[in-house]
């Protein structure tokens, strides 16, 4: 049977009519409705064990379905009842773990069952969910298990919802940002990279090398091969001439050290973390040096005033309003430089070292578990530093811990704080006059100070010790997300 909704608001347009069907579900009697974009059903006979009225959301919990004579079969990807934390980017967890299922909804005809199927599929051409999707492997990144990860968990979940998909895999460094930058836009709806942080920035950086910057870079990103598209802040990091664009993060300090220096003992698994974090705090580190910062509304009581900065850049595109972007250009390209902003109409104020760490993020947690910016919010336009000060190492250890819900904010310790723009100026570590410290953005090394270095570890992008600057460009880019 058939209820037609009426349109709310007395909008001319109709909403798409309610289903009500007796069916079968999972073999059990039951009442099934199509509403919205809801399937629901109530059992109408004896209720077996787990029985009872469930429902699903067409956009968060189905990946697909098809019609078989009678049977609506219906692919799950639905949710455990524990909560867990976002993940880095947003694009996933928000409700336990997820698990793929299939619900059969047997109608008592076939031309039921090819009505509501009819239904269903019109209903998911309203959500905009991808058709065609380009997917970047690194088989080299981590434990080298992303072809695994691929077969196992992501083809599947494709498969089910029905996505005409590229596979391609990097070779080499910056190979990604090399696809992206020469990708032909208009086969695909989007990225998913299959790895860790550096693939998904370098696709970024390549993104925003195109001639067609400002459309290349609305091309939806992420891991999530369904669901609807999210803003995400684009961070222009800048010394000089050379720039870098981050979508996550950047530290200096204990973390950068601990997320570097610990790669040596990779061959301890998840647990090299937690060994050399307890390690550095032994040896806690401080560093000189002084980070300057334009304030977001609230924030101004943070720090000292500063009469007068020197821009960081020098390539000629200053002096445009804030949030304005502009671009670098030749005889044959023109490229994205980041945004450009009139620096003599902002109130710069600064902290001075030494510090432990100095924390600068664009989104709220750095992996599962550990939240660095408990109040970052998506497309904000701001950047969230959190400042840890000169402090003992029991406290060190304590505010590590306290990563974990991101209350280490708290501590009297702790400047946290959002801003428009950053500019850190890095010192020497406390005690040496010759070793600085590492400058780590989204996962790889940016600036070095110390001594080490790994034989196969790129140039560095920028020299530490000079001014490196952070401006926040909002909402450039898009990624996969479910509501």
């Amino acid at each position: 049977m058939a209820d037609p909704e009426a349109g709310a608001g007395g909008s001319p347009e109709p909403r798409a009519e309610t289903l009500v069907e007796p069916a079968r579900v999972n073999g059990s009697a039951a009442e099934a409705t199509l509403s919205g974009t809801e399937l629901a059903w109530r059992p109408t006979g004896p209720v077996r064990d787990g029985g009872g009225s469930r429902k699903l959301e067409l956009e968060s919990d189905v990946l697909g379905f098809q019609v078989e004579g009678r049977a609506l079969k219906v692919a799950t990807f639905t949710r455990g009842d524990e909560a867990r934390p976002q993940s880095p980017l947003g694009c996933g967890g928000g409700g336990g773990d997820r698990k793929r299922g299939e619900v059969v909804v047997e109608m008592e005809s076939e031309d039921a069952a090819q009505r509501w199927g009819d239904a269903i599929r019109d209903r998911f051409a309203t959500l905009g969910r991808p058709k065609r999707l380009l997917i970047i492997v690194n088989p080299y990144g981590g434990k080298r298990g992303a072809r695994k990860i691929f077969q196992t968990e992501v083809l599947p979940l494709i498969e089910a919802a029905g996505i005409h998909y590229i596979m391609q895999e990097t070779k080499h460094r910056l190979h990604a940002q090399e696809i992206a930058r020469s990708l032909d836009l208009r086969k695909y709806d989007g990225v998913i990279c299959v790895s860790g942080d550096g693939i998904l920035v370098e696709v970024v950086n390549g993104l925003l090398q195109r001639n067609d910057w400002s459309t290349a870079i609305k091309v939806p990103l992420g891991i999530i091969p369904a669901g609807h598209k999210r803003a995400l802040d684009v961070t222009s990091v800048v010394q000089g001439k050379t720039k870098f664009f981050s979508v996550m993060m950047l530290t200096w300090g204990l973390v950068a050290d601990i997320d570097i220096e610990s790669e040596k003992f990779r061959w301890m698994g998840s647990a090299r973390i937690d060994f050399y974090s307890l390690l550095r705090v032994v040896n806690l580190r401080r560093y000189s040096g002084r980070i300057l910062f334009v304030p977001a509304p609230g924030y101004e009581g943070i720090g000292d005033p500063v009469e007068h900065t020197t821009s960081c850049k020098s390539n000629g595109a200053g002096n445009t309003n804030e949030g304005e972007t502009s671009n670098v250009c030749n005889n044959e390209t023109c490229t994205y430089s980041g945004p450009s902003v009139d620096e003599a109409d902002l109130e710069w104020r600064s902290l001075n070292g030494p510090f432990v760490n100095a924390w600068i993020s664009n989104i709220a947690f750095a992996s599962e578990g550990v939240m660095i910016a408990p109040q970052a919010q998506f497309a904000d336009g701001y950047l969230d530093a959190a400042i840890i000060k000169d402090c003992p190492r029991s406290v060190a250890l304590r505010l590590l811990l306290g990563m974990k819900d991101g209350s280490y904010i708290e501590s009297p310790y702790v400047e946290y704080f959002k801003v428009k723009a950053l500019r850190i100026e890095p010192g020497l570590r406390v005690g040496s006059s010759t070793i600085g410290g590492i400058i780590d953005a989204d996962g790889e090394v940016l600036a070095r100070g110390d001594v080490t270095r790994s034989g196969d570890e790129p140039e560095h992008l920028m020299s530490y010790g000079a001014p490196i600057q952070l401006t926040v460009d909002q909402g450039l880019a898009t990624i996969f997300s479910p509501r």
